[in-house]
């Protein structure tokens, strides 16, 4: 839980979301067990009105920028404007099963 936890305390502390989670879907990979490799971030804040896509994923890869250089293998990113996340009734896409890694 280290790794999860380091990424919600960046993210709510430089971005101060109304809404976050951070999900560890490492389980749905071929990793070891415990592992803290592939996470899905839903996020909608204020800093995001009025960015494309891009520019959100850049803000958030580089507040997260040691995790992503170290033990985050994978990061699903779906980001939002408070309004965007109301208008999607406050859901996220789900996340795809893994098709590599030899399972």
């Amino acid at each position: 839980m280290l790794v999860e936890n380091a990424i919600a305390e960046k993210l709510q502390r430089e971005l101060s979301p109304s809404f976050l989670t951070v999900e560890n879907e490492s389980h749905m990979h071929n990793v070891p067990a415990n592992s803290e490799t592939h996470f899905k971030v839903t996020i909608a804040a204020d800093a995001f009105d009025g960015k494309r896509l891009l520019q959100r994923h850049r803000t958030i890869n580089k507040v997260l920028s040691e995790e992503l250089a170290g033990p985050v293998h994978a990061l699903a990113l779906h980001t939002y404007t408070p309004n965007e996340w109301e208008g999607k009734n406050q859901q996220s896409p789900d996340s795809p099963n893994c098709l590599g890694g030899g399972r």
